[in-house]
């Protein structure tokens, strides 16, 4: 007869499902991270690949030096490889900064931080044809005077978004006024 109090043990009880629907809960949770970690992925590469393409595609053009290899340059200029390769790692350390300021939703809630990045690819992108092809001492140095500016407004407003992002400005602010000051040392030549 105990037997027959015996409760039998099926699909609709809630003691059995509740351990599937745990495990359905916790695989639907991994696809989602996953999901979410191939997205932020993407957006990295997209983020650093898009100042550094624009980089080299002026290096490309504008980078042969014609102007800054006929001038007579002190000891302590970089040649012309050191200033590719300095403006190569200045737009890749942006292009990261800019995607953790993307990441934490901060070109929403600072947009002048989107104008001033943006503001300084232009600048980064107009100081090679200036300075290197066309020889234009005196426009390098307010482009990179801008440059400098710029990158202080940067670091100012990604700071307030992402420590990390702010930070990370600092490299390519040494580097702006580093080429401010071989600018400046070109016009009193």
């Amino acid at each position: 007869m105990e037997s027959q109090n015996l409760k039998h043990r099926s699909r609709d009880d809630p003691r059995f499902t509740t351990t599937t629907s745990n495990e359905k809960n916790r695989a639907n949770r991994r696809e989602k991270r996953m999901a979410m970690a191939k997205r932020g992925l993407r957006s990295l590469v997209i983020a650093v690949s898009f100042p550094l393409s624009l980089t080299l595609l002026n290096i490309y053009l504008f980078g042969s030096g014609r102007g800054y290899a006929s001038l007579a340059k002190p000891f302590w200029f970089p040649p012309l490889w050191l200033l590719h390769t300095g403006c190569l790692a200045s737009s890749f350390v942006m292009g990261l900064s800019a995607w953790f300021v993307w990441v934490e939703g901060g070109f929403h809630v600072k947009p002048t931080a989107l104008s001033l990045y943006l503001g300084y690819l232009g600048l980064s992108m107009a100081w090679h044809p200036t300075v290197l092809w066309m020889g234009a001492s005196w426009a390098g140095l307010l482009v990179s005077l801008a440059m400098v500016g710029t990158l202080v407004g940067c670091s100012r407003d990604f700071r307030k978004v992402n420590t990390i992002a702010g930070n990370s400005v600092m490299p390519c602010l040494a580097w702006a006024a580093f080429l401010a000051t071989v600018n400046l040392k070109l016009v009193f030549l």
